[in-house]
């Protein structure tokens, strides 16, 4: 008897389980610290922000705020709900939310998010559970940047050092899951928040595998071990079987992402345009898309998405001119006896990535162009390459918000330690143009600005933009509630249950 009610116990877990997998280990599950995807994902599954996009990301509704409206152009109130609970049963309140403001902001927390607050005045409580926001001046993305989660000021507010505080292993949030289980390069396991102020998820626990081999995570979600995978395209176009489209529902649209190779600007060598449009012409981005993705993506042609207002259709990807490179080279001074030559640099947390990187150093080669490659696990490519800027060339991709805001990846001020200008990137139009932007709360003239920088970044060529893939998902038909929309599946995980 007692044997087969430990069967029974372990085959509910097993039904109550969702499965995921995750590439590499998350570096802090701190949502304003969080700057991974791997940290950005379970982190938003244990916090909340004020606001959030809906279900096809094109309209701002409440989080933590059941209510938020303009009193005027610069200043914007929240209502918060009542009896929201942190996992650890405190209740949230205002002061959780001024506390995370000043926190982001302090000279003592590197947050790339800091920068959406910079017009921020002030942000005061009117009572337990109203929030009034005043800013300088009218922001086009002010509601946008109360996005990220808020952290309890409880449990923070004597912490000296947050960037190497223990919460961001231990977090507390006041989200639909709470964390019961930390293995680096093993798995993290996070369970379902009984006192949820939307109520409790139907699934009770969620698993995330750190499985760093994209192989291993395909054959492990054939196998049933995992019920919710990516796809690679030579997956899907080689290797699924009628067994497979059997158990598994397929998904698949164009991801809110794009891969680029950024050159470091503040590098003699890349200082000359010639250079970069040499290389940019020496590119095939079509056979690049081609041979990785068997069409399931498309070219990238500059730094906002395909259907954003910020897209610039008139803009085109250069098309591959292998002469035109080569002469911009001999009048930089390079030719056969005296090549260009530099290196790429990315990581394996990408199945796709390192692939690319051979690909460019083929293509390139056309063109006289000697290119060294380096492939790293990702944490290390973050903290030795990425972020002390000590790179000539880095291979990596962005995911980018319905309303982009082009003062985080293109402004001369972003070039700083923790910023997202990673290249160095400063051309003063568009520095002014993106300084102009920022009060646009014209939604027609904001856009009609951004194109324009759409166009003036692409000119530049401080990136090469290579491809936006499709996101390829496939869900064991065991998940129930599954409602596909236009910002993918996971709008309403709250509501999905396993049969």
């Amino acid at each position: 008897m007692k044997f087969f009610f430990i069967l029974f116990v372990y085959a509910n877990l097993l039904a109550s389980t969702l499965h995921l997998a995750t590439s590499t280990n998350p570096a802090r599950l701190n949502p304003i610290l969080a700057t991974d995807s791997s940290s950005s994902e379970i982190a938003s599954f244990l916090f909340n922000g004020l606001v959030k996009y809906d279900k096809d990301s094109k309209n701002i509704i409440g989080d933590l705020a059941k209510k938020f409206y303009f009193k005027d152009d610069k200043t914007l109130i929240f209502e918060l709900h009542k009896g929201v609970k942190w996992h650890d049963g405190r209740e949230f309140s205002a002061q959780d939310v001024i506390f995370t403001y000043e926190t982001i902001i302090s000279d003592n927390v590197i947050s790339p998010y800091g920068s959406g607050f910079r017009f921020v005045k002030s942000v005061i409580a009117l009572d337990r559970y109203t929030v009034e926001v005043k800013y300088k001046k009218a922001y086009f993305k002010a509601l946008e940047t109360w996005m990220m989660g808020i952290l309890p000021f409880h449990i923070l507010c004597n912490d000296k050092n947050l960037m190497s505080s223990s919460f961001n292993t231990n977090p507390i949030g006041t989200g639909p899951y709470k964390l019961e289980q930390l293995e680096y390069s093993k798995n993290i396991v996070i369970r379902a928040f009984d006192n949820y102020f939307e109520g409790k998820a139907k699934i009770e626990r969620i698993s995330f595998h750190i499985i760093a081999d994209s192989m291993t995570r395909f054959l492990m979600l054939k196998s049933s071990q995992l019920d919710i995978g990516s796809i690679e395209p030579i997956a899907h176009e080689r290797k699924l079987t009628k067994d497979f489209f059997s158990k598994f529902n397929l998904y698949e649209k164009i991801s809110l992402s794009y891969t680029y190779l950024g050159f470091n600007l503040r590098l003699e060598k890349f200082k000359n345009p010639d250079v970069r449009k040499a290389i940019s012409l020496a590119i095939d981005r079509e056979e690049l898309v081609d041979i990785l993705f068997f069409k399931h993506a498309k070219v990238c042609t500059g730094p906002f998405l395909p259907g954003s207002n910020a897209f610039n259709s008139d803009v085109v990807a250069p098309k591959t001119d292998l002469e035109e490179a080569k002469r911009l080279l001999k009048t930089a001074g390079y030719d056969e006896s005296h090549p260009f030559t530099f290196e790429i640099v990315t990581s394996n947390s990408s199945p796709i990535r390192p692939y690319a990187a051979q690909i460019l150093q083929h293509q390139l080669k056309k063109a006289g162009i000697v290119v060294k490659l380096r492939v790293m696990e990702w944490q290390a490519f973050l903290n030795m390459v990425v972020f002390p800027h000590k790179f000539d060339t880095v291979l990596l991709g962005w995911g980018l918000s319905p309303t982009p805001d082009p003062y985080l990846f293109w402004h001369k001020d972003s070039d700083k330690k923790g910023g997202f200008n990673l290249v160095g990137y400063n051309n003063p139009q568009v520095n002014k143009m993106i300084e102009e932007s920022q009060s646009m709360v014209d939604r027609e003239k904001l856009s009609k600005n951004l194109r324009k920088i759409f166009k003036l970044i692409t000119d530049d060529n401080p990136y090469l933009f290579l491809y936006i893939p499709n996101s390829i998902t496939a869900v064991d038909k065991k998940i129930k509630n599954i409602e596909p929309s236009l910002s993918g599946i996971w709008h309403n995980y709250k509501e999905w249950y396993k049969d």
